[in-house]
């Protein structure tokens, strides 16, 4: 097994827009797919954005972008185009690389394709170490890349991470061909690739974790005001909001409903680097949500919202039916394929299409391969799962009937 001190990887370091420049028209010089990757300061700043960007192709080299001190991408992007970029789990990165104006026009995610192989490991070092035989060191993976100036080792994990991706999509590359998968992949990447941006999400504050055990209007206002001083404080200090009061301490807070400040202070689950030397920040705020008028109002209820899942069995057990026959036959089915079920079909998919299956044709009991097929695709699947789960899914609806 080759050690990662073994290797010897070379990189251009560029800080400025002179330099990407050079480094764009040395790219568009290079040969074959291009491997990117990006490196973010999650956990540790209040936005998900890229503080490095790597690129490396063949007759190229390794490049290492600063974003901090480039101020547009633009020439990159144009020396990219019409090229294909090696990614490992890329949902994760594209969103910080279209902040800077760079979005991949062709996709092959080293990731995805592995948990289509039927991969156990599918991490970029459990995949480098069993496809290429080097063993990498993921010490810095979780590093706050908005330090500055970055270490040389972590600079030279970065780059070892991007120059490794070619071989390791070739190899990949190689088994989708021998298990008859590659359009799979491909499909799945274009998805990947085209995936259009979450959202805002509406009252963001209800997603604090641990709140579902909130019931009352009242803890649920202080929880609201907390949330929203915390997010201010974070944006203002460009730090995660976590760092500062983690959601526990909001929850525990909105539940002790504390009658001063002092009885704020002395709350003992109250923990946070900024519980104590914020205090007022906090008291003030959950004051707000204590006194406030404006309560927060239980979320509407669509009527035609699917029930959950695991209600159906005594509420409505043909659906539930449907449900069990079809999970069980399409376990079997990514068993076979050495597909993992949620890629073959997603959970969601399958517990929507079991709600609620195409009606049957005039003349016929239950619904076709065809309506199935056609009713995945509409509700997000992607072609080839369809063409395979539906028939399987058909099958399974006659048997529930039938049970």
């Amino acid at each position: 097994m080759l050690q990662q001190a073994d290797l010897h990887s070379t990189w251009t370091m560029v800080t400025d827009d002179a330099g990407l420049r050079a480094a764009a028209e040395s790219l568009a010089a290079g040969h074959g797919p291009v491997g990117v990757d990006a490196e973010r300061a999650s956990g540790f700043r209040y936005g998900s954005e890229a503080y490095l960007v790597q690129a490396y192709r063949e007759d190229s080299g390794t490049f290492l972008f600063d974003p901090t001190g480039i101020s547009s991408f633009a020439p990159l992007a144009q020396a990219l185009d019409g090229l294909e970029w090696i990614l490992h789990a890329a949902s994760q990165d594209i969103p910080c690389l279209d902040e800077l104006g760079l979005h991949p026009p062709l996709l092959f995610d080293t990731e995805l394709a592995a948990r289509l192989l039927g991969f156990e490991r599918v991490g970029l070092g459990a995949l480098v170490e069993s496809q290429l035989g080097i063993s990498l060191q993921k010490a810095h993976s979780a590093a706050d890349w908005s330090t500055r100036p970055l270490p040389e080792s972590w600079l030279e994990y970065a780059a070892l991470d991007v120059a490794l991706l070619p071989d390791l999509r070739e190899s990949i590359a190689n088994e989708l061909d021998a298990q008859h998968k590659r359009e799979f992949a491909d499909e799945e990447f274009e998805a990947v690739r085209q995936r259009a941006p979450k959202p805002p999400v509406e009252d963001p504050w209800r997603k604090v974790s641990g709140g579902h055990r909130l019931r009352s209007p009242r803890e649920l206002a202080i929880v609201r005001e907390l949330w929203l001083a915390r997010d201010e404080l974070a944006r203002e200090r460009d730090t995660a909001p976590g760092r500062l009061l983690p959601d526990s301490s909001i929850v525990a807070a909105a539940g002790a409903m504390p009658r001063s400040r002092g009885d704020l202070a002395r709350l003992k689950t109250f923990a946070g680097r900024a519980s104590r030397t914020e205090l007022d920040r906090w008291w003030e705020a959950a004051l707000r949500g204590k006194t406030t008028d404006q309560l927060p109002k239980p979320r509407p209820r669509d009527p035609d919202a699917m029930p959950h899942h695991r209600g159906w069995a005594q509420r409505h057990p043909d659906a539930a039916a449907r449900l069990s026959i079809a999970r069980e036959a399409l376990t079997a089915e990514a068993e076979e394929r050495s597909i993992p079920l949620e890629n073959l079909l997603t959970p969601e998919l399958l517990r929507r299409v079991s709600w609620a299956p195409p009606k049957p044709a005039k003349g016929t009991s239950s619904a076709s391969a065809e309506q199935i097929s056609d009713r995945l695709e509409e509700l997000g699947a992607r072609h080839w799962q369809a063409v395979i789960s539906a028939p399987i899914i058909a099958v399974a609806f006659v048997e529930a009937k039938q049970s």
